[in-house]
C-alpha cells in the first residue's frame, strides 16, 4: 500500500469519486439540523438520509463525502484500544437510485488495490456478506476474481434500523499479519469478521433494496441505494504502518505537544499511553463541537462535552499537569485538521475561550469535590465504618466529575474500600433514565415515490407579483398522485408557476386562494412547502373540482404576505445588532418568520441584559426610522461571500444565490421576502429573552401592528396596576410601589421580632421540662414555632447552654411532621447518636431523615405520631444506655 498523510488518503478517496461522477459535498456540523432522532452527526450517511427515503431531491443521484462524525456510546474504550474514537472521519459514496451492487463492489475494489490509487496488496484482503445474498457473491467472485475462501458469510451482515431503508451489506477486511494478532492463530474468532487485532475492517458497503415496514415486513424499495463507508483513521494507519490509529499524522502532533506540556515520554508506560490518547482524542472532538456551535451543558450534547472536557483535565493530572491545559492543543487540533476543515481556524480564539471557562471551571469543582469526598472519608473514619457508599461515589462521579478509579484511589490511601456493586447500580440507573429520554421518532422515513416522476420546476413570481394565472402542473391526495381533486378534499398541488412562498429559511410559507376563471374560489391554500425536488407545493383544501393541467388563478393574502415581511427584515437587522452590540461571535442558530412574530436564536453564552436589549431595540429602530432601501443581489456563491454575505442556520445555497443588503449594515444570503424600505417597518420591540440550550440564546420580537398592539396591552397592565395602588397617574406607579415595599419590610421586621419574641417564650417553657435516665438528661417535646427554621434556632439556643444532654424537637407544620435531634459530646463519646435516634422515631410519622451524630431530622406524612415518636426517646435510651 502507498505511504500517504491523513490529507492524501482522504483526497484520492474524493478524487476517485469524483472520477465516478459522483458531486463532492462539503461536511456538515456535528449538530444535527431540524433532526431530533441524533445528538451528533455520528456518520456520512446521517447528513443525506433525507435523499434515501425520498423526502428531498438530491444535488447528483451519486454523492461523495468526507463527514466528521462523533459516538460516544462506548467512550470507556477510547484510549484503550487501537481504534476507538469519539471523533472520526467516515469516507462515503452513495447512490440514490443509481448504480447498485456491480459498481459499488468493484469501483471499491479498484480505489483499493489499483495502483493509480491506495495500492494494497489484492491477497491481503477479504470480505464478508449476508448468506443469502448471492448476487453479492457473484460479483465479488466472477467479476472481481476473489477466491471462495476469503468470501465469508455472516448472518449479522443485514443493515437495518428499524423502519425504513434496509438491506444486506458486504465489508472489507485488511489482513495485517499474525504478528498484529491478539488471538491464537487458530482461535475460533481469528477470521476476517471476528473479534481479533489481525483482520481490519475498512470498508462497509450497504446494498438499500427492501423498506422496512413497520408491522416489521420488508417490500422493495421503489429507488435501490448504496450507503459505503470506509474510516479514514484506519486507512491512514493502514496506509502508515502504524500500530494504533494514534501512531500517525492525526494525533502524533497532538500527542507530541502533550508531552512537552507534562514533560512525559509517550510510548515508554502503557497506563500513561492511555491518558495521552485519550486527551488527544478528546480535544479533537472538542474542538470540532464548540467549532460548530455546541457548547458544554448539563444535559445532552452539552453533558457530552462537559464529560470530555472533564476526562481530558483529569487524564492531565496522571500525566503530571496540573494547569489548565487544552487551550494549548487547539491549535495543533487545527494545524493538523484546518486545512480541509477550514472553519476551525476561523474559530479558533471562540473554542479556546469556551474550552479555557470549562476548564477552569472544573479545576474549581474537583477542589469542591475533593473536599466533599474528604468529609466523607473523615465521618466514616470517625464512625469506624470501611466503605464509601456506591450512592455517595456516584454523586461524586455525576456531580464532580470523579471517576469511580480516582474515588478507590483516595479510599485505598486511607484504608477504605468503595461499594462498586452500588455505583454500578447507580450508573445503570442513570443509563436507564437517559435511554428513557431519548426521542423515538425515526431516525430515517419509508421510502415514498410519490413524487418520483415529478421532474418540472416552479417558477416562483412572488418577489413582484401577489397573484398569478398558472397550470397545475402535478397533484397528490390520499397518498397517491391524482387526475382530479374533489370538493371537501385536502390535497398537495404544484403549479407551473406560484407567487405563494414555500417555508424555508424560517419564513413561514404563504396562505391565500384559487380561483377559477369566473373568479370562484376553488381552494384555500393552507400552508405551503417544498417538495422533494424543491417545487412550491400548496397544501390545499378544496371548495371546487379541480383538474390537473387546467389554468387557475392564484392569490396570496397580501396583509399577511406584508406582516412577515416586515418580520423577516427586522430579523436581519436585529441579526446585525445583535453582533454590534454582544459581539462578533452571535451567530444565529435557527429562526421563525410569522405574521405575527419573529422568533431567534443565536449563540451567546449567557442572557442579555435589558440594557443590551434596550441598545438592540435603539439600533433596529434607528436603522428602521433612517429609511434605508433595500437591495437584492443575484451573483454566485463566491462573489456573496467575497461581499462578506452571511449564511443562514440550515438553509442550503446552489451556485446561484440572492443576497439581500440593508445598505452596508447587513447582507445575508437569503431567498425570503423583504420590505423595499425599512421605514415599511414602522416599529420593533423585543417582547421576550431565554434561553433554550447550551449557549443559545432565544429572542422573541414584534413589528409593525404587532408592535403596537404588545405596547397597548403593557399600557393596560400598567393602568390595571395603577387602579390597584390607587395612584394618580401612571408616573405615580413606581412611587407607590416603593412605598409598599417600604411598608412591607417594616412589617415583615415586625413579624420577625416578635417570632423571636414567641421562640425565646417557647425556649423557657421547652428548657424547663428535663426528664433524666440513667444519668441522661433529655428534652424531649412537640413545639408550637412556626417552622423548622425556629425549631432550628431552639436547638442553636440549647446548644449554647446546659439544658441537657440530648434534644428532641417535635413540630406540626402544613399537615406534615418535622422531628429535630441533637446530640452534645459526651453523648457521642458513648455511643449515642443523633442519626441513629432519629432513625428509631421517625417511624412513628410515617417517615425518614438522617444527619450528622451530633443532629439530624426527619420529616414525615403523619402529625397524628409526633406524641407517640417524643414518648418512644425515653425506651430508645434506656435500650441505648
Amino acid at each position: 500500500m502507498k505511504k500517504l498523510t491523513a490529507n492524501e488518503v482522504r483526497q484520492m478517496f474524493l478524487d476517485f469519486f469524483e472520477s465516478k461522477d459522483h458531486t463532492i459535498l462539503e461536511p456538515a456540523s456535528l449538530v444535527p439540523v431540524d433532526d431530533p432522532t441524533l445528538l451528533w452527526i455520528n456518520s456520512g450517511v446521517a447528513t443525506i438520509k433525507k435523499y434515501f427515503d425520498g423526502t428531498e431531491e438530491p444535488p447528483n443521484v451519486r454523492l461523495a463525502n468526507s463527514q466528521k462524525s462523533i459516538r460516544t456510546n462506548d467512550i470507556e474504550n477510547v484510549g484503550y484500544t487501537a481504534r476507538h474514537h469519539t471523533l472520526f472521519e467516515m469516507l462515503g459514496n452513495f447512490s440514490i437510485g443509481d448504480y447498485f451492487k456491480e459498481e459499488a463492489i468493484v469501483w471499491a475494489w479498484e480505489l483499493l488495490t489499483s495502483k493509480e490509487w491506495y495500492a494494497m496488496d489484492p491477497e491481503k484482503l477479504s470480505v464478508t456478506i449476508y448468506p443469502e445474498d448471492e448476487e453479492a457473491k457473484r460479483i465479488w467472485q466472477d467479476v472481481v476474481g476473489l477466491p471462495k475462501d476469503r468470501i465469508i458469510e455472516l448472518e449479522e451482515n443485514f443493515w437495518d434500523i428499524g423502519a425504513g431503508p434496509s438491506g444486506p451489506n458486504t465489508e472489507i477486511f485488511y489482513d495485517r499479519g499474525q504478528e498484529y494478532n491478539d488471538l491464537d492463530e487458530n482461535h475460533p474468532e481469528s477470521f476476517a469478521g471476528g473479534e481479533n487485532e489481525r483482520w481490519l475492517e475498512i470498508w462497509n458497503i450497504v446494498f438499500s433494496q427492501f423498506n422496512h415496514l413497520p408491522d416489521d415486513t420488508y417490500e422493495p424499495l421503489p429507488n435501490q441505494n448504496i450507503d459505503a463507508g470506509m474510516g479514514l483513521e484506519r486507512m491512514i494507519a493502514l496506509s502508515q504502518d502504524a500500530l494504533t490509529n494514534f501512531e500517525t499524522d492525526l494525533f502524533l502532533p497532538i500527542i507530541e505537544k502533550i508531552s512537552a506540556i507534562s514533560d512525559k515520554v509517550y510510548g515508554k508506560d502503557e497506563v500513561k499511553n492511555t491518558s495521552f490518547r485519550i486527551i488527544a482524542d478528546h480535544i479533537r472532538a472538542v474542538t470540532f463541537a464548540v467549532s460548530d456551535g455546541a457548547l458544554p451543558s448539563n444535559d445532552g450534547r452539552g453533558y457530552i462535552l462537559r464529560r470530555l472536557i472533564r476526562r481530558s483535565v483529569l487524564h492531565g493530572q496522571k500525566l503530571g499537569i496540573r494547569e489548565p491545559f487544552l487551550t494549548d492543543l487547539v491549535p495543533v487540533v487545527n494545524e493538523v485538521m484546518g486545512d480541509y476543515y477550514t472553519s476551525l481556524k476561523e474559530n479558533e480564539d471562540f473554542v479556546k475561550k469556551i474550552i479555557k471557562r470549562e476548564e477552569d471551571r472544573f479545576h474549581e469543582t474537583l477542589a469542591d469535590g475533593l473536599a466533599i469526598l474528604n468529609d466523607l472519608i473523615s465521618d466514616l473514619e470517625e464512625n469506624n465504618e470501611k466503605t464509601i457508599d456506591g450512592a455517595s461515589a456516584f454523586k461524586l462521579y455525576d456531580t464532580y466529575g470523579f471517576p469511580y478509579e480516582l474515588t478507590e484511589e483516595f479510599a485505598q490511601e486511607r484504608k477504605l474500600a468503595v461499594d462498586e456493586a452500588g455505583f454500578n447500580q447507580e450508573m445503570e440507573a442513570q443509563r436507564e433514565r437517559a435511554r428513557a429520554a431519548r426521542s423515538t421518532e425515526q431516525s430515517m422515513s419509508i421510502q415514498s415515490d410519490v413524487f418520483k416522476d415529478l421532474e418540472e420546476d416552479t417558477e416562483f413570481t412572488g418577489y413582484t407579483e401577489t397573484e398569478d394565472t398558472a397550470k397545475i402542473i402535478y397533484m397528490v391526495a390520499d397518498g397517491k398522485v391524482q387526475e382530479a381533486i374533489e370538493p371537501g378534499q385536502r390535497g398537495e398541488i404544484v403549479f407551473e408557476q406560484t407567487p405563494f412562498y414555500a417555508e424555508k429559511g424560517g419564513q413561514v410559507g404563504d396562505t391565500g386562494y384559487v380561483y377559477d376563471g369566473s373568479g370562484q374560489v376553488v381552494a384555500e391554500v393552507l400552508d405551503v412547502q417544498s417538495a422533494p425536488g424543491g417545487q412550491n407545493l400548496h397544501i390545499i383544501e378544496s371548495v371546487q373540482h379541480l383538474d390537473v393541467k387546467e389554468n387557475y388563478c392564484l392569490e396570496i393574502d397580501v396583509q399577511r404576505r406584508e406582516l412577515i415581511k416586515r418580520n423577516h427584515t427586522a430579523t436581519h437587522l436585529m441579526h446585525q445588532a445583535l453582533r454590534d452590540i454582544l459581539g462578533e461571535h452571535v451567530h444565529q442558530a435557527g429562526s421563525l418568520v410569522a405574521p405575527d412574530l419573529l422568533r431567534f436564536d443565536f449563540s451567546h453564552l449567557q442572557p442579555v441584559s435589558s440594557e443590551e436589549i434596550a441598545e438592540i431595540e435603539d439600533l433596529v429602530n434607528q436603522k428602521i426610522w433612517d429609511s434605508i432601501p433595500l437591495e437584492t443581489i443575484e451573483t454566485d456563491i463566491k462573489t456573496a461571500k467575497d461581499m462578506g454575505a452571511q449564511a443562514l442556520f440550515g438553509e442550503k445555497y446552489g451556485e446561484e444565490v440572492r443576497v439581500v443588503c440593508i445598505s452596508d449594515y447587513s447582507r445575508e444570503l437569503c431567498g425570503g421576502t423583504h420590505v423595499s424600505n425599512t421605514s415599511e417597518i414602522g416599529l420593533f420591540k423585543i417582547t421576550q429573552e431565554t434561553g433554550v440550550g447550551a449557549g443559545v440564546r432565544r429572542i422573541f420580537a414584534q413589528t409593525s401592528q404587532g408592535a403596537f398592539d404588545w405596547l397597548e396591552e403593557q399600557l393596560q397592565i400598567l393602568d390595571q396596576s395603577k387602579a390597584l395602588l390607587k395612584a394618580q397617574t401612571r408616573q405615580d406607579v413606581p412611587a407607590k410601589i416603593m412605598s409598599q415595599q417600604d411598608q412591607i419590610k417594616k412589617l415583615e421586621a415586625e413579624l420577625e421580632s416578635l417570632k423571636h419574641q414567641m421562640a425565646n417564650e417557647e425556649a423557657e417553657s421547652v428548657f424547663e421540662d428535663v426528664q433524666e435516665i440513667e444519668g441522661v438528661r433529655f428534652i424531649a417535646s412537640v413545639t408550637n414555632v412556626n417552622d423548622m427554621s425556629q425549631l432550628r434556632d431552639l436547638a442553636d439556643q440549647w446548644k449554647q447552654g446546659d439544658f441537657s444532654d440530648i434534644l428532641v424537637l417535635g413540630l406540626e407544620d402544613s399537615g406534615k411532621a418535622n422531628l429535630l435531634v441533637a446530640m452534645k459530646p459526651l453523648m457521642i463519646e458513648k455511643g449515642l447518636k443523633a442519626g441513629d435516634l432519629i432513625k428509631e422515631i421517625s417511624q412513628h410519622i410515617k417517615g425518614g431523615g438522617g444527619g450528622r451524630p451530633d443532629m439530624a431530622q426527619a420529616g414525615g406524612s403523619y402529625p397524628e405520631g409526633l406524641d407517640r415518636a417524643i414518648d418512644a426517646v425515653s425506651e430508645w435510651i434506656q435500650e441505648e444506655i
